[in-house]
């Protein structure tokens, strides 16, 4: 089996998505030992923003496929998104755009858009200051949750599945317990997904 790790916040040893995805992370590895790791930190080393490219040999091009080959060889991919201003970091944007590629993860057919990256199993830390759950009267500034669900589902992936810590700029007790929380959901996720 192989997982594609990818980080994306900004905040490096203070990230909270961080600590989430290498807790996902050591978890699969614990349930299936075998597993090949690759990782890309996305705010480490930023994508360039996507522009078309006709030639090859450029190295933004080179990078695109690059992406591209890293997302098609993994079985899970597990992603760390923090929500930065109701929504996805720029450099995981920069990212889904990269493997958003017709002809490789979707095609238009006479039905529609049909997606080719189906089998794969993706599953999301997210990291949110406040509380967007769906009973919350921020619920409706949630651009986060359903933009990565409506992405991957437009490429075939269905079964998309997130490890939350909300409220974590609540302060210190609040952010421990939202942690708490979400590495307590993990063994149970990981399991069906091994």
């Amino acid at each position: 089996m192989k997982l594609l790790h990818i980080d994306s916040s900004a905040l490096g040893g203070y990230s909270v998505s961080r600590q989430l995805t290498a807790d996902i992370v050591a978890e699969l590895k614990l349930q299936t030992p075998d597993v090949e790791i690759s990782y890309r930190d996305l705010a480490g080393q930023p994508l360039p923003h996507w522009t078309p490219v006709s030639d090859a040999s450029d190295p933004v091009a080179i990078v695109g496929n690059e992406v591209m080959d890293e997302f098609l060889a993994a079985d899970i991919v597990v992603i760390g998104a923090p929500m930065y201003n109701f929504g996805v970091t720029s450099s995981l944007k920069a990212w889904i755009d990269r493997i958003l590629v017709a002809g490789k993860t979707f095609q238009y057919t006479a039905n529609g858009p049909e997606g080719l990256a189906g089998g794969k199993r993706v599953i999301i830390a997210s990291s949110r200051g406040g509380l967007y759950g769906k009973d919350t009267a921020a619920a409706a500034m949630d651009f986060q949750e359903p933009y990565l669900r409506a992405a991957f589902g437009f490429i075939g992936i269905g079964d998309v599945e997130f490890v939350r810590a909300e409220g974590v700029a609540f302060g210190d007790e609040q952010k421990a317990a939202a942690i708490q929380s979400a590495r307590d959901s993990i063994g149970t996720l990981v399991a069906k997904a091994a």
